[in-house]
């Protein structure tokens, strides 16, 4: 994200999600994605970050994701994020998400070799082969 405004975080980090005030003691959504990127530096505090990133990045760790993949996926939608990109590891495969008209949008699966470049952040792309083999 060099030369841009954009600022990468990575778990643990707080996001905070409000709904309709953006007073902590009223916040009640809370997540903690693997990754994230936050454009606007206004939305950053002492305690992470308040309101949507606008791009979130899971990896999928063996086992049951089913649940949290369904949990978070309403959550992003419903907060803003502009892009969730969901990566599972095992099968290296990479499906964006991206949000149209307040629903979310799935991509086509992209899989090890493709190279990957975001709608919401210009400029960044990944080439998978590379993430795949940092995850081995």
């Amino acid at each position: 994200m060099e030369g841009k405004n954009c600022k990468v975080y990575q778990a643990p980090f707080d996001v905070r999600l409000p709904v309709h005030s953006k007073k902590n003691e009223d916040i009640f959504t809370v997540v903690q994605p693997d990754i994230c990127v936050i454009c606007d530096r206004s939305k950053l505090d002492e305690a992470g970050c308040i309101g949507a990133p606008d791009l979130i990045i899971e990896i999928l760790s063996p086992g049951n994701n089913q649940k949290e993949l369904k949990y978070k996926y309403k959550v992003y939608e419903e907060s803003g994020v502009k892009e969730y990109w969901i990566i599972h590891p095992e099968e290296q495969t990479l499906l964006i998400y991206s949000l149209t008209a307040g629903n979310f949008v799935p991509s086509k699966l992209f899989t090890n070799g493709d190279i990957v470049g975001s709608r919401c952040i210009e400029g960044f792309s990944m080439d998978l082969e590379d993430v795949f083999r940092d995850l081995d």
